[in-house]
């Protein structure tokens, strides 16, 4: 397919636990160039003793984006279109109006405990939901969200029309229609793993109405022009479309990894999170899926991503705050990656899989008890702490790649690494030395990328997500991490 003669302006808007942005990216000659016009911090906020999300908020800061990203076209030119991605599984509940009837809650919220022991003690309701949906029971999954809100609310059976996920409610607010998209839905533990339905044995055993969610859309699809188009940012506004990408941040990030096509790649998208997966043509489920964790996430194609999550730098954000030496710039930070790699190999390694780690009201004090259980020696500063961290994170991926590799009969060759943790070379050479494989580290704002490359095939400037691949993985900047002997 030729390249359009001007360019094609597009708008990412990614939204992530601790941070969001607006990203306009620029299409020309079969080229993605990307500038960050609006950055923002975020974070759920406590209220009793539950957390929740500042939704108007988020919704102001998407409206000053958009109104940056018009002011920085050049004149004359508009705006083709505009996607939103997010963390998944938290949600808004609607009447039939639109309007908020209950507080969007914060994922990392208490509240699913009780839900959470209960499925974990009944095995065999655990294998049957499992089969069902191919998400593992986890404290954060929408099901046991809209179980507890059910359950403690029971007068918002009625009263709800409506469950949006985050981005599709932003969708909405931008001016689509209403619509689950498949990615985010998938990290529900509430749509069927089997086709694109929502399960009916999971949305009974979660006592969750069958009529708040519509059939999912997949990536792609045109929701609608944006509306009050005037006060976002006049003219260059007025004819966009809203465009649903994957609404998973984490499935934009894989759709912008440049992976070869003969499936030999292993993704780590590296944030808060470490998500390490592959993808699929079929779901991996069974006995030893399930007792892995592994979550069978769609990917924006409609195939699966099976995946698991590894704590992430969720354990380096924590700690940092109680160090009055937090690095704020990018010399501070390749100081302290420097310091940290010039100390001794620690004496031992966390298991990244505690749920001490979870939620702490102190991530050094959880650090600090959880390596005197095991008899080990706490860092006396920060760098020794980021060693740490570093090193365990390695050893996390490399032991979810091999039960991949066990669980899946393939063998992979590297280790895509795209996110924050891919700027942090103390991590991509601790991954590849537990590995055993290269670990290859794209100069690549992954989310945004893959959110933009799912509005440029539904726009018809790429003919789907293989060639973008091919055409990104021509210019990318790579760093290559090898294992060390």
């Amino acid at each position: 397919m030729s390249a359009p003669a001007r360019p094609l302006y597009l708008a990412a808007v990614d939204l992530g636990a601790t941070s969001g942005r607006v990203i306009l990216g620029v299409w020309k000659k079969s080229r993605l160039e990307l500038r960050e016009v609006h950055r923002f911090p975020n974070a759920f906020r406590s209220l009793g003793v539950h957390d929740y999300w500042d939704v108007p908020g988020l919704w102001a800061q998407i409206q000053t984006g958009l109104r940056a990203a018009a002011a920085a076209l050049p004149k004359g030119a508009t705006l083709a279109s505009v996607g939103v991605d997010c963390w998944g599984v938290d949600h808004v509940l609607l009447d039939r109006a639109g309007r908020l009837v209950f507080p969007a809650h914060a994922y990392r919220d208490a509240r699913t405990q009780p839900g959470l022991k209960k499925l974990a003690r009944n095995h065999a309701d655990l294998a049957r939901i499992y089969a069902a949906t191919g998400i593992p029971n986890v404290f954060y999954n929408t099901s046991l969200q809209l179980a507890e809100t059910v359950a403690s609310q029971p007068w918002l059976a009625e009263a709800v029309d409506r469950c949006l996920f985050l981005p599709d409610y932003f969708n909405h607010l931008l001016g689509g229609r209403a619509a689950n998209e498949l990615t985010i839905a998938s990290t529900s533990q509430l749509l069927s793993v089997k086709g694109r339905a929502w399960s009916e044995e999971a949305l009974a055993y979660f006592g969750v109405p069958a009529k708040w969610f519509g059939r999912p859309v997949t990536p792609g699809a045109d929701l609608g022009g944006i509306k009050n188009s005037e006060t976002l940012g006049g003219a260059a506004l007025a004819g966009t479309r809203v465009i649903a990408v994957p609404g998973h941040d984490t499935a934009c990030a894989y759709d912008a990894m440049p992976a070869a096509p003969g499936g030999g790649d292993l993704f780590l998208s590296s944030g808060t999170w470490s998500l390490v997966g592959f993808e699929s043509p079929k779901p991996l489920l069974g006995a030893e899926a399930l007792a892995a964790r592994v979550a069978n996430e769609r990917t924006g194609d409609g195939a699966y991503r099976p995946l698991t999550n590894v704590i992430g730098l969720w354990l380096l954000e924590g700690v940092m705050k109680d160090f009055a030496s937090r690095p704020e710039t990018p010399e501070a930070w390749a100081a302290l990656i420097a310091a940290a790699e010039a100390l001794p190999a620690p004496g031992g390694l966390l298991d990244v899989a505690d749920p001490v780690f979870t939620s702490p009201a102190s991530m050094k004090a959880a650090l600090d008890g959880h390596l005197a259980r095991h008899g080990l020696a706490r860092p006396s500063d920060l760098a020794g702490y980021t060693r740490l961290i570093c090193e365990s994170l390695g050893r996390g991926h490399a032991e979810a790649m091999r039960r991949f590799e066990g669980m899946s009969g393939r063998k992979f060759q590297r280790i895509l690494i795209v996110g924050g943790g891919s700027r942090n070379r103390l991590l991509c050479q601790a991954t590849a030395d537990a590995a055993g494989v290269p670990v290859v580290s794209f100069a690549l704002e992954g989310t945004a990328v893959g959110n933009l490359a799912r509005q440029l095939i539904a726009l018809g400037a790429v003919a789907d997500l293989a060639a973008f691949r091919e055409l990104l993985g021509r210019r990318l900047e790579q760093t290559v991490y090898r294992p060390r002997a």
